[in-house]
């Protein structure tokens, strides 16, 4: 064998093992990095399944067995006695409906102020947006008493009306702030082009732009809901009238003076994740798309 024709077998053979080592060692890292997603996927999972679980007890297997035991007889009667005793469902149809309605609302109205600010030229743009994300830095609590008063004053206390506003009132900055990012983006020639063609302003945002950002609108949707789906201060504040109240405020109905019933309260808050959780599964590929598209610029 020539001296040329030895190292070329020579190089192949290495060529060969180095490549069987890197395909060795990147099986092993994978390896690794899917068992550690493994763990945290059953640590974020586990409180869903503890709270299942807790939702089939009695009030006796709550406090006299282990918190991480299973019920021993599954107390299934603990849904239905949430959905009618607890009148749970007509206060999951009010968090839908102002659920809906504020989300609905504050995504359109934060499409309007961002295309503005971000889309047309006009001097007061900055200041606008900075006041809106002033707004962001407002603690929640420091409003109440003024909202009250206001409220109060237009007669709007026990009305779902001071509900829907302030939702929408706190959820426009973020929402606002994460739109922004992904306006800037949008490239400008589509509304120059449309603009030549002798299209309005308002064609222009309803026929080309608002398309455009579906992806980043998913993203706003499905914080919105969590945010409004979860919120319990304002029914709290606001509303005092029982047919109003939405579910987070309706699990109240289970604690009593002298007993509470833990089980129907494990099956109320059971009904309260599920409408997050279809929401997050049927949006979840447009709001991780939302969500790379809005952070890159240019």
């Amino acid at each position: 064998m020539s001296k040329v024709a030895y190292e070329k077998q020579t190089h192949s053979t290495l060529s060969a093992s180095y490549k069987t080592s890197n395909t060795f060692g990147k099986k092993i890292g994978y390896g690794i990095l899917y068992f550690i997603l493994g763990i945290i996927a059953i640590i974020q999972i586990y409180p869903l399944i503890w709270l299942f679980l807790f939702s089939l007890k009695t009030n006796q297997e709550v406090f006299g067995m282990s918190p991480f035991s299973l019920p021993q007889h599954p107390q299934w009667g603990n849904y239905l006695k949430a959905w009618t005793a607890g009148h749970i469902d007509a206060y999951f149809l009010n968090s839908v409906i102002y659920t809906v309605i504020a989300v609905v609302l504050t995504v359109i109205l934060a499409s309007f102020v961002t295309f503005a600010i971000t889309r047309m030229q006009w001097k007061l743009s900055g200041l606008v947006l900075g006041l809106f994300m002033a707004g962001y830095m407002i603690p929640l609590h420091s409003t109440l008493i003024p909202l009250f008063n206001t409220f109060k004053s237009v007669h709007l206390i026990d009305n779902p009306i001071s509900v829907i506003l302030s939702y929408v009132a706190f959820n426009l900055p973020i929402t606002i702030m994460i739109l922004s990012g992904f306006y800037k983006s949008l490239p400008r020639e589509v509304e120059e082009a449309a603009v030549i063609d002798g299209c309005s302003i308002h064609r222009i945002f309803f026929q080309i732009t608002l398309p455009m950002t579906v992806p980043v609108l998913s993203t706003t949707v499905i914080i919105n809901m969590i945010y409004n789906w979860n919120e319990f201060v304002f029914v709290n504040t606001f509303l005092s009238s029982d047919k109003w109240k939405t579910i987070t405020v309706g699990v109240n109905n289970f604690v009593g003076q002298y007993l509470t019933d833990w089980g129907a309260i494990g099956a109320t808050l059971m009904i309260s994740i599920i409408p997050v959780l279809i929401a997050f599964f049927v949006l979840s590929d447009r709001i991780v798309e939302g969500i790379a598209a809005g952070s890159v610029k240019g």
